[in-house]
């Protein structure tokens, strides 16, 4: 019940031993993720209590790997080292690379997530909140106290339109829920969870949040006409957004009618996917979809 991360999911932490990683380390470990080892070739072999598990400390990836089995890594690490990172861990063979990094250089996300695809490993992020499967892992920062397992299945550009959702949608439950990060170049995209979600036989329907800028939505929709049985509901962010305004976010760039809250929408629905207008009327929008489908 869940893609890309499970109960057996072995993760390292790359930067575990920093602020960040502590901190986020010792919630992951709190959601019953299989934290096995952090990653930093400066603390290799000493070993790093949280409360009741301590957690050895690596030089390398491949060490990591070859000690424990790890099939994921979240990376931790500041920007300027996100890069190598990555291509460290892909060159090692992980499965999963969760990229929570933010203000990675574009060129940088071009490279390594090229590289990593070459390799094999699918990236998700950069700049995210990572993916959680309910009762089982959480790989990343969404908190894990706010929803439980159940049928829906989520994926988002947006991590705090994530938490809200997940919030919203609490008495339902969610198989996995993914962020998959709002900058220009991500490596896991809506479409790849989309596919997911259709191949998974415990998700009944996918939430799909995005936001303006860029045409994944609008790809994601021509995805969901071919290829997606499913019911989806989405959310778009950025109705209220003024018209030939720089907007903060990395992806939110918008040139004319492209990239607009309603020219998604308006995609969207074209293919039959509920859109709501605000995230409890989203939330309305699956409770109503899942009933009828009872």
């Amino acid at each position: 019940m869940a893609i890309h991360l499970t109960k057996e999911s072995k993760v390292l932490v790359q930067g575990m031993t920093g602020g960040e990683g502590m901190k986020h380390t010792r919630r992951m470990l709190a959601a019953g993720t299989d934290v096995v080892g952090g990653v930093n070739p400066r603390k290799a072999g000493r070993t790093v209590d949280f409360d009741d598990r301590a957690v050895p400390v690596f030089g390398s990836v491949a060490d990591g790997i070859q000690a424990t089995g790890a099939d994921v890594t979240v990376v931790f690490v500041p920007p300027a080292f996100a890069r190598s990172a990555v291509v460290e861990a892909a060159d090692a063979g992980i499965g999963l690379a969760v990229v929570i990094t933010e203000g990675i250089p574009v060129h940088d996300s071009v490279a390594f997530t090229a590289y990593a695809r070459r390799k094999g490993t699918r990236v998700i992020g950069p700049n995210c909140p990572g993916l959680i499967t309910p009762g089982q892992s959480n790989a990343g920062i969404i908190p894990a106290d706010i929803t439980k397992p159940g049928p829906v299945g989520l994926v988002s550009k947006s991590g705090t339109l994530t938490y809200q959702l997940m919030y919203e949608l609490r008495d339902i439950g969610f198989s996995t829920c993914v962020g998959i990060g709002g900058d220009p170049v991500v490596g896991t995209t809506h479409i790849d969870c989309l596919a997911a979600f259709q191949d998974d036989p415990d998700t009944d329907l996918v939430v799909l949040i995005g936001e303006i800028g860029g045409d994944a939505e609008e790809r994601a929709a021509a995805y969901i006409r071919e290829h997606v049985t499913k019911p989806v509901v989405a959310y778009i962010a950025g109705f209220t957004a003024p018209e030939g305004r720089t907007m903060g976010h990395a992806g939110a760039i918008v040139s004319g009618s492209s990239g607009t809250a309603r020219a998604k929408k308006e995609a969207l629905e074209a293919v039959g996917v509920r859109v709501g207008g605000t995230p409890t009327e989203t939330a309305r929008h699956v409770l109503a979809v899942l009933e009828a489908g009872r």
